[in-house]
Parts: C-alpha cells; structure tokens; sequence
C-alpha cells in the first residue's frame, strides 16, 4: 500500500473481485516539459499491447461498501465504484509535467446542467464534442494508448482479478501527534515539564545548517483506510508497482487495449466474478 505524506489524497493498492457491466464494479477494501512530437494513433487504427504500454484509467464515484462471497464461501469485504460516463474529453501532446514519451490525457465523468460552467469551460467541451463533465482528470499514457476524443471508458476497462491504484481525497480523522504517528516517546512525564509531555522535542539543528531537513517525522494528519466518503470521486488506475503485465490475471493478457472494444462490452454478462482458486480453506488439512 502506497500514501501520500497529507491527508488530502490517498492511494490504495487494491484487487478488482467483481465486474458489472452496467457501470460498477467492485475492489477487495483491504517534470518535465514533453518533447513527444510522433503521431497518435487515430480511432481506426488498433495497437497491440506490449509490457510497457501504459493504459489509459477511470474517474469512479464512491457509492459504499458491501459483501462478496467467492466460490469457497469465504466473505470478502469490497468497495462499490460506479463509472458515470466516463469519457475522454482532450489530448495534450505537448503538455508541461508529462515525462517523454508519455502522453496527456484528460477524461471526465458524470454529466452536470449547463448553468453551472464558465463560458471557456463550456467552449472546452464544446470543442471536444462531449457533454459538460462534472469533474475532469488528467493521465500519463503511452503514445500507443491514446484513445480518441469522445471514447467512453466502461467498467469492462479492467479486467477481474487485476491489481489497481485507487487515488482520492481521503475523510479527515483529526489532528494525530508524533507519539501516535511515528510512536514517539515524548517528553519526560514529571519533574521540569510543562503542558509539553506529548510534543515533539527539537525539530532542527544549530545555525549551521539552520534548517529543517525535508522528511522529518513531524505529526501529519491521519489518513482513513479507504479513499474518500461516499459518492466522493476516485482516480482509478492499472497498478504502477506490477509493470509489465504484472497486474492482471495470466489468463487476462494481452489486457483490453486500449479499452474494451463497444461491441463485446454490450455482448457481456452483466456481471463477472474473479476466481479465488486454491484449495476449499474449510476443508481440514491432513496431518
């Protein structure tokens, strides 16, 4: 599991179970300037996927948490995301803060009334030729992995099984000390100390170098466990700690590239489930 330093945005590593191809699926809850110059591939155009492609992610909203079952009987606790028209709304070939080759991409979700937009944004989407989004995200792909403007990103995007990133704003749980955060000792408890037993003590040095070195342990704000409240936007991505095809099921690979293709999307169940495998745990182990 990967987290940032503040409360703010918090990244959870996280296993998809279950697909539903009406719009949700569900997760076990456990620079510089770019010089990219090359041609992007037009919607007619299919790429193949190789192990440093990097796919385009998903905008989902929170909707709770529920219970799945998997073929043994055993109970996994899982997080219900919906996607809500998610589509691709412009591409940056030349970005600023895109690493070479990486290419910018920015998508949105979730349709919202015209008289809640600013002019340029309105004249943003309308040059795109989508519907007004609610809230937009931008991702890093590879060149090969650009979809076209307008594309639609449909849960059957990520394939069951696979390992992703989930990025958002996590719920404030209060203000936490260092002898919580980083298990401080704390100040002496008795004689000489006063209305300081739980602070931090010194922070910095003498006047050379006179500063506060960066990364010192200091008290931060507590992160919740899962991102976000409910209906709160998420920032779904392909796990970037399993590259290479790492994080999808070895029957899954090539994975949908650059998304699902429309036509089998629309000719799949409405759900799908993730095997767990293994041996029945019930059953008692021979000795």
């Amino acid at each position: 599991m990967s987290f940032s330093l503040t409360f703010k945005r918090l990244t959870l590593f996280n296993k998809i179970v279950k697909l539903n191809n009406s719009g949700f699926f569900r997760k076990y809850s456990s620079f510089t300037d770019s010089n990219f110059t090359g041609d992007l591939p037009t919607s007619s155009e299919k790429t193949k996927w190789t192990k440093h492609s990097v796919r385009l992610g998903a905008i989902a909203r929170k909707r709770g948490m529920s219970a799945l079952w998997d073929e043994w009987g055993v109970r996994h606790p899982v997080t219900i995301l919906q996607l809500d028209k998610v589509q691709v709304v412009q591409i940056k070939k030349n970005s600023k803060y895109v690493k070479p080759p990486l290419v910018a991409v920015q998508i949105g979700c979730t349709e919202k009334k015209v008289k809640g937009f600013t002019r340029p944004l309105l004249g943003h989407f309308r040059k795109a030729g989508v519907s007004p989004k609610k809230k937009l995200l931008e991702f890093h792909v590879t060149p090969d992995a650009v979809l076209s403007v307008g594309t639609e990103i449909k849960a059957a995007h990520f394939v069951p099984g696979q390992y992703v990133d989930v990025t958002a704003p996590s719920i404030g749980k209060g203000f936490a000390g260092v002898m919580k955060r980083w298990n401080f000792r704390g100040l002496p408890a008795s004689h000489g100390t006063s209305l300081t037993h739980r602070s931090a003590g010194s922070t910095g040095q003498n006047q050379d170098p006179g500063k506060v070195f960066k990364g010192k342990k200091m008290a931060v704000y507590v992160k919740g466990g899962v991102p976000g409240f409910d209906d709160q936007y998420v920032k779904i991505r392909d796990a970037i700690k399993k590259p290479g095809g790492k994080c999808f099921p070895s029957d899954c690979i090539p994975p949908p590239f650059p998304t699902i293709d429309p036509e089998i999307a629309n000719n799949m169940p409405r759900e799908l489930m993730a095997k767990t495998g293994g041996v029945d745990p019930f059953m008692s182990k021979e000795v």
